[in-house]
């Protein structure tokens, strides 16, 4: 898996811890917890997302590109971090914003990743939800040509196969802390959404033959749906690094119980993880991705599917200036004289 062959610009802060989290451990009474910390990754308050950029920026630049162009929900983490890797290139950046919650309110349409996506310069226009999103940026990259800009299409959550190998180097990344480290890994936990963090690290884990399952916790589709759109990615990162047919349909698996009403749209179990672990760990997660993802975690340990001996992996996925487009889900008590 020679990764040294694909274009690639340093965006990052890598590697990313990798930690225990003793206390919650403790409080769930098993099994051993560790997170990685990919909300460390330094671009633009981090995410997993600067880690897919690395390599389209670095076809972006290697095509010529002057402008890119991307698009996602109104709070996307995604375009948040194009916008900031972007701006660190000299590049221009157009951003379509979809409306996927229907959500009106100042805070959730122009704070937490709005806020940011302009201060790194970004156009930004909206589209309404349910619009073909391609389609859109097509039109867009048309007229830009027209304008004599050459621009570079990202597609949503940078997840095709050239993003996808930021998470198959993840997959060495994560293999040599262990070993490092003296530990086994049994389980690897996160969101998966737009499927290019779940299928770049399956793909690269079955590269190396770790014998490590990935279980993604859904975020959007149903599990049917997202395991299919998994599975399609992983097959065209595995072409891309020479290794046709690597990952099988059984290792790529999803449980899509946690996405209450929809997308972008936290249910009570979301917002009791986010709670739980800013309290007992001193992290932020987000209201989209990872505090579905924790969710999900906390619920299905209680539910016995874990060993109480296993060394479970939280893979953080960032996002928490998110939480600021979201202040009313939460029904804390403000200030306190």
């Amino acid at each position: 898996m020679q990764l040294s062959r694909f274009p690639r610009v340093r965006l990052g802060h890598l590697s990313t811890p990798l930690e225990p989290m003793d206390r919650l451990t403790k409080l769930l009474g098993g099994p051993r917890l560790w997170i990685k910390r990919d909300d460390c990754t330094g671009l633009s308050t981090g995410g997993n997302k600067t880690r897919k950029l690395e390599f389209l920026m670095g076809e972006a630049l290697a095509q010529g590109a002057d402008t890119i162009i991307s698009q996602g929900a109104t709070q996307s983490n995604h375009v948040r971090q194009t916008a900031a890797a972007a701006a660190k290139l000299g590049l221009g950046c157009h951003i379509l914003l979809e409306d996927r919650t229907g959500k009106t309110d100042g805070a959730y349409r122009l704070n937490g990743n709005v806020l940011l996506d302009q201060l790194h310069g970004a156009t930004i226009s909206e589209r309404p939800g349910g619009a073909d999103m391609n389609a859109e940026m097509e039109a867009l990259a048309s007229r830009l040509r027209a304008d004599g800009a050459r621009p570079y299409i990202i597609p949503g959550g940078g997840s095709n196969a050239v993003g996808a190998l930021g998470y198959a180097n993840a997959a060495l990344e994560i293999l040599a802390q262990v070993v490092a480290m003296d530990i086994e890994i049994h389980h690897i936990v996160h969101g998966t959404g737009s499927a290019g963090t779940q299928a770049g690290l399956v793909t690269g884990l079955a590269a190396l033959n770790s014998g490590i399952p990935v279980l993604g916790i859904g975020v959007r589709a149903p599990r049917e749906k997202q395991e299919e759109s998994v599975f399609a990615l992983c097959g065209k990162t595995a072409d891309l690094l020479g290794l046709p047919g690597a990952v099988k349909r059984e290792q790529v698996v999803a449980n899509c119980d946690y996405i209450g009403e929809g997308y972008g749209l936290p249910a009570p179990g979301t917002i009791a993880a986010i709670k739980l672990l800013a309290e007992q760990e001193g992290i932020l997660l987000d209201p989209v991705y990872s505090g579905k993802a924790m969710a999900g975690l906390i619920d299905l340990v209680g539910k016995g599917r874990f060993a109480k001996d296993e060394n479970i992996v939280f893979l953080h996925t960032g996002g928490s200036a998110a939480l600021f487009g979201y202040p009313d889900a939460f029904d804390l008590p403000g200030y306190i004289a």
